[in-house]
């Protein structure tokens, strides 16, 4: 086997075993409650370690929200894959596209997610962190797009960062009225209807 091929599989089962014990931490959070829960708790429900839980997961909050680490990136990516003769706005909806697949695979698991997030202040606070990281990818993402600085590392002006900030939030606010419908209404209609209220007129 070469040593590509290791690295893929060890990739794989690393994978795995951190999907598996962010499930498990899920359901001790939703059953007890995310504050009562502690690292030993979330260790002893796995068959863990601590020590072993801590190394897919540095704190409790990541073990919840790690799954959101790269929706970032993946927006950024399907940004820049817009067809250039695309407005920002528009560009920037279907790039959202990649984050709401996310909510459609699961979306028991999404919304149970969601929930805890919005009524947890440690984890709401620690996701809008991760989500301020998110806009100078997107940003950067549409200055690429319009092609300034070529040849160099594209630099966001201020209308392409506000606009990349108002589109997180389209996305947080659409997420809101999904889970307080239980999931019934279709999140696709909510971040289109959310997109369309700032839509240049």
């Amino acid at each position: 086997m070469s040593a590509a091929a290791r690295t893929s599989t060890r990739d794989i089962a690393r994978a795995a075993v951190r999907a598996q014990l962010a499930e498990v931490a899920l359901e001790l959070f939703q059953r007890e409650g995310f504050e009562k829960v502690t690292l030993d708790d979330l260790a002893t429900a796995a068959g863990v370690s601590r020590s072993t839980f801590l190394r897919y997961f540095g704190t409790k909050e990541e073990a919840v929200l790690a799954a959101f680490d790269a929706h970032g990136d993946q927006a950024a990516d399907a940004l820049r894959a817009r067809p250039a003769d695309e407005d920002d706005w528009t560009a920037l909806r279907h790039a959202l596209d990649t984050v709401v697949a996310r909510y459609r695979e699961d979306p028991a698991r999404a919304l149970a997610t969601t929930r805890l997030v919005r009524d947890t202040p440690a984890l709401c606070a620690r996701q809008l962190e991760k989500q301020h990281g998110w806009r100078p990818a997107l940003a950067r993402a549409l200055a690429e797009r319009a092609g300034s600085s070529a040849g160099s590392p594209a630099a966001a002006t201020l209308g392409q960062t506000v606009r990349a900030a108002a589109a997180l939030d389209c996305l947080n606010v659409a997420v809101e009225h999904w889970s307080a419908s239980d999931g019934r209404l279709d999140l696709v209609e909510l971040l289109d209807e959310a997109f369309a209220a700032l839509a240049p007129r």
